[in-house]
């Protein structure tokens, strides 16, 4: 063990010094930018993807299937029903286990949380740094998805249908007119009387 010089803050992770120019702070623990990671996927956190376990950092996804609720339509876009509890990610899961939410006031379902809109797909409060609005309701950035294929989306380029947002390829795919002489391009469109 490295003897600590000067008395700087130690990582959350490796235990080693942390200083001024490389630390990143999160619930009174500071962290190396490089050891800011998801504890299961590894991606890189900041502050608006991470949920923080005791002294465990997650991203929101890897967190929401390890303490999350389980059951229909949780921690996915509409319409997809998994079983997977998190196994294939290293994840055990621990029925009863206690849990604390980065915002412990945050209720999954809840369309207003704390004065927040809350977002249609996760249901997490959306606060202003982080919101965007789309069919009239407020999401956050990294929400704004099409419901199909996962395409980042902007106002000017999403279709909405039932409340939930698409690109508008997969709107027109799934959604548009049928029959012969559409998406031929214009002029294709052939009239039955």
């Amino acid at each position: 063990r490295m003897p600590n010089w000067g008395g700087g803050k130690k990582c959350g992770v490796c235990q080693k010094a942390v200083y001024f120019a490389e630390e990143v702070q999160c619930e009174g623990s500071s962290f190396h930018k490089s050891c800011f990671l998801c504890m299961v996927c590894k991606k890189n956190l900041d502050s608006t993807t991470v949920a923080v376990h005791g002294e465990e950092i997650y991203c929101k996804s890897c967190y929401g299937k390890k303490y999350g609720p389980k059951g229909y339509g949780y921690g996915q876009g509409a319409g997809t029903l998994s079983t997977d509890k998190g196994e294939s990610l290293g994840i055990k899961y621990e029925e009863g286990q206690p849990h604390r939410p980065t915002n412990p006031n945050a209720s999954r379902m809840a369309q207003k949380v704390g004065g927040a809109d809350g977002c249609p797909r996760c249901g997490q409060a959306v606060y202003a740094a982080e919101k965007v609005i789309g069919a009239g309701k407020s999401w956050h950035k990294s929400c704004f998805r099409c419901a199909k294929c996962g395409k980042s989306l902007e106002s000017t380029t999403l279709a909405d249908k039932d409340g939930e947002i698409y690109c508008k390829g997969c709107y027109a795919k799934n959604f548009g007119p049928k029959g012969f002489g559409f998406g031929q391009g214009a002029g294709a469109l052939v009239h039955s009387q």
